[in-house]
């Protein structure tokens, strides 16, 4: 695949990663095309995590490849960060800085001109509906703010990619209503296309084009909300991922999913 060619954002081509005995991807092959948002589901343990840390070339493959804007994991991870981003679980925002702040430090470490930072700062407050607040510093901002500032920090290059790890996880209804709003009208506005793991199923419902369902570390199923409804005969997304994900409606939400869930939400206030 030569860079930025066709019409496909990711390419992943039997990609394999093994922690020693355990097999946590396995020969994954899968293509999420330009201008999607694309879902990762599973339990924990299923590879998510994982694939994520492999993409965004931060851990290397043991077999296989994968290919992001075109460029190989393998070889170009330099190329790669330049025309992604990337929005974690973890903390990015410095709660002691202004949300100004926090996005001219991250326009400086993207590299973005002098010239030029100001504007992509005001310009990413405003889309994200910060420009009001602004100044004021990030330890006082709502959970829905701080994932919204968080994004925006990940979008000041204009990534062509966007990955996001368990996006609201820990927000009230509203701020996750405002955050999914936000990333219909990014993928609208500037074309990026959108890898999110997610274990809500109503986010995964409303918010994804296309689902991949994993299971043990292999790709279960593919394929869009309604079509994953239709095969699994019903209309709910929770019992589509049971269907598919080999789960219990006992096991699908296990210590590990409660612990996680907790910690996020203390940390999104």
């Amino acid at each position: 695949m030569t860079p930025d060619s066709g019409d496909v954002a990711i390419s992943m081509e039997k990609l394999t990663r093994k922690f020693g005995q355990v097999v946590a991807v396995r020969s994954l092959s899968l293509i999420v095309p330009y201008g999607l948002i694309f879902g990762l589901l599973g339990a924990n343990g299923a590879g998510k995590s994982t694939i994520i840390k492999m993409l965004t070339t931060m851990l290397p493959p043991t077999s296989g490849n994968a290919f992001v804007a075109g460029y190989s994991i393998l070889t170009d991870a330099v190329q790669i960060r330049r025309r992604m981003g990337y929005v974690s679980q973890m903390l990015s925002a410095d709660g002691a800085l202004t949300g100004v702040e926090n996005l001219m430090l991250f326009a400086k470490i993207y590299g973005i001109p002098r010239s030029v930072r100001r504007s992509r700062v005001e310009s990413a407050l405003q889309f994200m509906g910060l420009t009001d607040f602004g100044t004021h510093p990030v330890s006082s901002y709502s959970g829905g703010m701080i994932r919204r500032l968080e994004i925006a920090q990940s979008m000041l290059h204009r990534p062509k990619v966007l990955f996001l790890d368990e996006p609201t996880i820990g927000l009230d209804p509203v701020a996750r209503h405002q955050v999914w709003q936000k990333l219909k009208e990014m993928r609208e506005s500037f074309g990026t296309t959108i890898l999110l793991t997610t274990h809500d199923m109503e986010e995964a419902d409303e918010l994804c084009d296309r689902i991949a369902i994993l299971q043990s570390g292999n790709l279960a199923v593919a394929g869009s909300p309604q079509e994953l409804k239709a095969q699994a005969g019903t209309d709910s997304m929770d019992t589509v991922f049971i269907h598919f994900s080999g789960q219990t409606s006992e096991s699908a939400s296990n210590y590990q999913d409660v612990k996680q869930i907790r910690r996020t939400a203390r940390r999104m206030g």
